[in-house]
C-alpha cells in the first residue's frame, strides 16, 4: 500500500489499465477454449454416433464390424445379462477401460472419456446392437487436443502483443493526457519558489491548453484560485502598507505634543522657581497640549473601532430625527467661529443611526471648512429628505477649493493638504479619515466635489442599516 501510494498517477492508471486488460484477456481466452472443446467433442461424438449406426448392421449380420476407421476401436461384447461372455473386433491392450463403458451401454447409449494405457486418451461411445450385443467405439482425441493446444498458444500470442500495445499506447495516451495536470504542478512549484512575504501578485499562471473539458474545468478552477490568492495578497499588502504609515504618522503626531509636553514641563519647573508669574501660562500650555494629544489619542481609538466593527460594534443605533442633529452642529460651530456665515436647510429626516457619531460627522466637517478657508467664508448646511431609502447631507463652501492632486488622498489618515497651516492651527490629519469611517460603518458613502470657489461633501445614508 505505501509503495502504491508513492507511486505517479499515470503509472497507477496504466498498473489498473494492464489488470484489467488481463482479467478480460483471461475471461475471453477461457470462453474461446472452453467453446472449442466442447465443439470439437461434440462433433466426435455424432462422427461416432453415425460410424455406429453403419456397424450395427455388420454386427446383426456378421458379429462383427467390417470397416473401423483409422486409429480407432470398434469391440463388440457378447453379453449374458451383466456379465460380459466374449468379445471380437478390433479390441486394444488396455481392455479394460471399455468394458466399463459397455455394461453402461446396456442401459442407454453411453460416453465417456477413457484412457487407453499405451494408447493414450480417446473418446468412447457405447450402444446395444441387440439384446445380447453391445457395441463400443474408441476414437483417439489427440488431433482435438492438438487443436485445442495450438489455439490457446495463439491466444497467449495475441493477447500478449495486444497487453503490450495497450500498455505502450496507453502510456503514450496517458502521458499526453495527464500534461495539463503536470503543467498546473509546475506552476504550483513556481509559486513556492517566490518570496511573497511583501509581494501584492503571483507572477505565474496556468496558460496551457487543452486537456479535455474536465482538465479545462480544473485549470480555470486553479486560476481562479490563484486570482483569489493574488487579490489576498494585494489586500495584505496594501493593509500592510496602510498599517506602515499609519504607526509612522501616529509615532510622528504624538511625539509633538509629547516633546511639547516635555518642554512647558521644564519651563514650568523653571518657573516655579525663578518666575512665580510665568507658572499660569506655562500650565495652560501643558493643559493645552494634553488636550490636543487626548483628542488625537481619542480620533486614533475610534478609527481603531471602526475597523474591528465586525467583531465589535462601534455604534450605538436608535430611530431618529437628523435635522435637530444639524441644528446642533450649526449652533455650535457659529458660536465658535463668528466671522464665517453658516447657513441650515435641514428638513425632517427618519433614520436608524447613532446621533453622537452623526454629530461628530457634522462636527469634523464643518471644522475642516473652517480650518482650510480663510475667515468669512460662508457655508451650507443641507439635510435633503427628498429620496425614498436614503437621507443626503451637503456641507458646501465657497472657499478656495481643494487640488485635484490632493482630492484622492483626502480621505487618507494623517494627510494635511497644508501641512504647516494645520498643525499651527491644530489639526491632526485625522478628521476626515474619521468621518468617513463613521459614514461607511453607518453603510454610507461620502463623495467629495471640489474647484476654485466651491467645495461640497456629499454623504448619502440608508435609512435602515
Amino acid at each position: 500500500m505505501k509503495c502504491g501510494r508513492h507511486l505517479r498517477l499515470g503509472t497507477r492508471l496504466l498498473l489498473g489499465l494492464g489488470a484489467l486488460a488481463l482479467v478480460v484477456f483471461a475471461i475471453i481466452g477461457t470462453v474461446m477454449v472452453t467453446s472449442m472443446r466442447t465443439y470439437l467433442d461434440d462433433r466426435l461424438d455424432e462422427q461416432m454416433r453415425m460410424a455406429q449406426q453403419t456397424a450395427a448392421e455388420d454386427v446383426r449380420n456378421y458379429d462383427q464390424v467390417t470397416k473401423v476407421p483409422v486409429g480407432w476401436y470398434s469391440v463388440v461384447y457378447k453379453m449374458d445379462g451383466d456379465r460380459i461372455t466374449g468379445r471380437s473386433g478390433e479390441i486394444p491392450h488396455d481392455v479394460q477401460e471399455l468394458d466399463g463403458v459397455a455394461l453402461q451401454a446396456l442401459k442407454a447409449d453411453y460416453y465417456e472419456s477413457v484412457y487407453l494405457r499405451g494408447d493414450g486418451k480417446f473418446r468412447a461411445r457405447g450402444c446395444a446392437v441387440s439384446p445380447t450385443r453391445v457395441l463400443v467405439s474408441a476414437a483417439p482425441v489427440g488431433d482435438q487436443d492438438s487443436t485445442v493446444a495450438q489455439l490457446m498458444t495463439v491466444e497467449i500470442i495475441a493477447f500478449l502483443a495486444a497487453l503490450i500495445t495497450l500498455v505502450v499506447g496507453g502510456q503514450a495516451v496517458l502521458r499526453r493526457g495527464l500534461r495539463p495536470l503536470s503543467d498546473m504542478a509546475d506552476t504550483a512549484h513556481h509559486i513556492t519558489s517566490h518570496d511573497l512575504t511583501d509581494s501584492a501578485r503571483l507572477p505565474v499562471r496556468d496558460d496551457s491548453r487543452g486537456g479535455g473539458t474536465e482538465i479545462e474545468e480544473l485549470r480555470t478552477a486553479f486560476n481562479t484560485m490563484l486570482e483569489h490568492i493574488d487579490s489576498s495578497l494585494a489586500a495584505r499588502t496594501m493593509a500592510e502598507q496602510r498599517l506602515r504609515r499609519f504607526i509612522a504618522d501616529a509615532s510622528h503626531e504624538l511625539r509633538t505634543p509629547l516633546t511639547s509636553l516635555r518642554g512647558y514641563a521644564d519651563l514650568f519647573r523653571y518657573a516655579a522657581a525663578n518666575e512665580p508669574a510665568e507658572r499660569e501660562r506655562h500650565l495652560e500650555k501643558l493643559r493645552s497640549e494634553a488636550a490636543r494629544m487626548s483628542v488625537l489619542l481619542d480620533d486614533l481609538l475610534l478609527l481603531a473601532r471602526l475597523d474591528s466593527a465586525e467583531s465589535e460594534p462601534s455604534l450605538r443605533l436608535e430611530e431618529m430625527d437628523l435635522a435637530p442633529v444639524a441644528e446642533a452642529a450649526a449652533d455650535a460651530y457659529r458660536a465658535a467661529h463668528p466671522g464665517n456665515p453658516l447657513t441650515l436647510d435641514a428638513d425632517t429626516a427618519l433614520l436608524r443611526a447613532d446621533p453622537a457619531r452623526l454629530r461628530q460627522v457634522l462636527d469634523n466637517l464643518l471644522t475642516n471648512v473652517a480650518v482650510h478657508t480663510p475667515a468669512g467664508t460662508a457655508i451650507v448646511l443641507e439635510v435633503d429628505n427628498s429620496a425614498q431609502s436614503e437621507v443626503v447631507i451637503r456641507v458646501r463652501d465657497d472657499g478656495p477649493g481643494i487640488p485635484r492632486e490632493d482630492q484622492t488622498r483626502i480621505f487618507d489618515r494623517f494627510y494635511r493638504v497644508d501641512d504647516s497651516r494645520t498643525r499651527q492651527r491644530g489639526g491632526s490629519g485625522l478628521g476626515l479619515a474619521v468621518v468617513e469611517s463613521l459614514v461607511h460603518a453607518h453603510g454610507g458613502t461620502i463623495e467629495l466635489t471640489s474647484t476654485p470657489g466651491s467645495t461640497t461633501f456629499t454623504i448619502r445614508l440608508p435609512r435602515r442599516l
